[in-house]
């Protein structure tokens, strides 16, 4: 069940492939303003608040593969609220906030 509940989340998410780019992931993506969080296996989680509270803010999970950067982002409007089951709430559509926000990393590489 969990499974299954993780793979349409993946299809969910706003995907940005950076091609043939020299930088590592984590340089380019402190340039474009996220902050480092932590690593998820081969992933990078980073985050860009956009409030002093912490959210919202923007979510990626990055990573490096054949000379290429694999960026998936969402946008979580506020912390995640545990109870009998977790919520997450977060904005994966690909208009709006979002992609404004992909058009600006794209435009980082020129």
């Amino acid at each position: 069940m969990l499974f299954s509940a993780l793979k349409k989340f993946k299809k969910l998410i706003m995907k940005i492939i950076i091609n043939n780019i020299k930088e590592n992931p984590a340089s380019f993506l402190r340039r474009a303003g996220y902050i480092f969080q932590r690593h998820i296996g081969e992933e990078m989680s980073f985050i860009k608040p956009l409030a002093r509270s912490g959210f919202p803010r923007f979510h990626i999970h990055a990573r490096s593969e054949n000379g290429n950067i694999l960026i998936n982002i969402h946008l979580d409007h506020k912390k995640e609220t545990y109870g009998n089951s977790t919520r997450h709430h977060g904005e994966y559509k690909e208009d709006g906030a979002l992609k404004k926000e992909a058009d600006r990393i794209k435009a980082i590489i020129g």
